[in-house]
């Protein structure tokens, strides 16, 4: 494969000598692997993890020490011992990886590689979220460190609709990645595990000059979009900044994973918010003050109801530009109870939700949550102190109620509505979906040093 050529218009992906753990050296591949570093949960899932395997990659991507510096030097350290042990070693050759997550009827498969970087105006790789200045610069003291890209993004682009999505039908009719990806399934894979959540996880090599080229034809004109990893994208694009003289290096690089979304499709859904110093009592009270603002109800019932109230509120119209504000809709939790919230007042969003951006944008309810609850109603500031983002539904209401502060469970929004937004370069706020299945983390690193 050409990789020292201009960019091309489209996707770039290259091959890379993947950074894995050699299983002899550890109990197990799925003692070892993390979900990504965000959807980890604090302390729990944090403690579960380190003491699943001495050698589990949240040693990694989320060390504790007592300040930052310490933490990202702790890291840097713990994967230089590793590699010096053999419990991480690089593969002989440069390869793309073929990866596959299986639940059930569940099935995706997608292609692992170093992706060339590109900005947003360029218009190849696509966000649709904000992100945290803060959290930016936490991951890219990270990867100075360690000098490695520890987890891949996960990334869809939308290429043909032929072919059959289940692995049954061999290649027939599949043509470009899809292809290479389906005749490499067939093959005896280089890692096969699976994880405590069920998932089982394959992964090969593709190193035949042929199929590589057949990849990088295929996405030279293709445009993707971040399902996850908005931050760490923003931290390749500053390190990127930060080596200029390396263009075509390995900073200009970054580790990805491509799924084809019309073969496919990913789960979407929603990420919620924990108050932290907000106690349900003064959240409704701040509501009620506010006369007309928001419909409240309290609701009876278990966790599943309450989750099944919010969907039907929220109606399948949530998220559309019909009627700003119509479907928004929320549920509150940490007291023991459910209390739902909707019908927010049409003046009230009005005067409080930004008018410079499209209706689809408007009528999203984490921009009613944040525009109109957080900042008007509330007044709490978008800062780690105050709010933090827990993915698992389950988790955030148990952590309201085990610290006294509000869990603001919301629906998800469709994937449509996420891609024509990020086709108009306007982006959602942060936290606004979770895109699955993630890849898990620790089945393939990549080394910024290997070049």
């Amino acid at each position: 494969m050409n990789t020292t050529g201009p960019a091309p218009k489209g996707l770039r992906l290259i091959p890379f000598r993947g950074l894995r753990y050699v299983p002899e050296r550890v109990g197990s591949l799925a003692a070892v692997t993390s979900p990504p570093y965000d959807v980890v949960v604090r302390p729990d899932g944090l403690h579960h993890l380190e003491s699943a395997d001495p050698h589990n990659i949240v040693r990694l991507i989320l060390p504790q020490a007592a300040t930052a510096a310490d933490r990202h030097r702790q890291a840097a350290s713990t994967l230089r011992r590793w590699l010096t042990e053999g419990v991480l070693a690089p593969d002989p050759e440069p390869a793309l990886y073929v990866y596959e997550q299986r639940h059930g009827d569940l099935l995706q498969r997608g292609v692992i590689g170093a992706l060339a970087l590109s900005a947003p105006a360029e218009g190849v790789v696509l966000p649709h979220e904000d992100v945290m200045p803060d959290i930016v610069e936490d991951r890219a003291a990270l990867m100075r460190a360690t000098a490695t890209n520890l987890e891949p993004l996960l990334l869809t682009y939308r290429g043909g609709e032929d072919g059959s999505p289940d692995g049954t039908a061999g290649t027939t009719g599949a043509s470009g990645t899809t292809a290479v990806i389906e005749r490499t399934a067939l093959r005896e894979p280089l890692l096969s595990t699976t994880t405590e959540d069920g998932f089982s996880h394959r992964l090969w090599s593709v190193t035949d000059p042929a199929e590589l080229a057949e990849i990088e034809d295929d996405l030279a004109d293709r445009q993707a979009l971040i399902a996850d990893g908005h931050h760490r994208w923003a931290t390749y694009l500053r390190l990127r900044e930060e080596h200029p003289a390396s263009a075509a290096g390995p900073w200009a690089y970054g580790l990805v994973l491509l799924v084809d979304t019309a073969r496919h499709p990913l789960q979407v859904r929603a990420i919620h918010r924990l108050l932290h110093g907000l106690p349900v009592a003064e959240a409704l009270a701040a509501l009620e003050a506010v006369p007309g603002s928001f419909r409240v109800r309290t609701l009876e019932g278990t966790l599943p109801e309450a989750v099944r109230a919010l969907s039907d509120a929220a109606g399948a119209g949530a998220g559309t530009a019909a009627g700003a504000g119509a479907n928004n809709a929320f549920l509150l939790a940490g007291d023991g109870r459910f209390h739902l919230i909707d019908r927010p007042d049409e003046a009230l969003l009005a005067r409080t939700v930004r008018a410079d951006r499209p209706a689809e944008w408007r009528a999203l309810d984490a921009t009613v949550l944040h525009s109109t609850l957080l900042d008007h109603i509330w007044k709490i500031p978008d800062a780690p102190e105050h709010i933090s983002y827990i993915h698992d539904t389950r988790a955030a209401v148990e952590q309201a109620e085990r610290h006294g502060g509000t869990a603001v469970l919301l629906h998800p929004v469709r994937e449509e509505v996420v891609r024509e937004l990020a086709r108009q370069a306007v982006t959602m706020p942060r936290k606004s979906t979770s895109f699955g299945p993630k890849p898990a983390t620790g089945l393939v690193l990549r080394s910024l040093a290997d070049g």
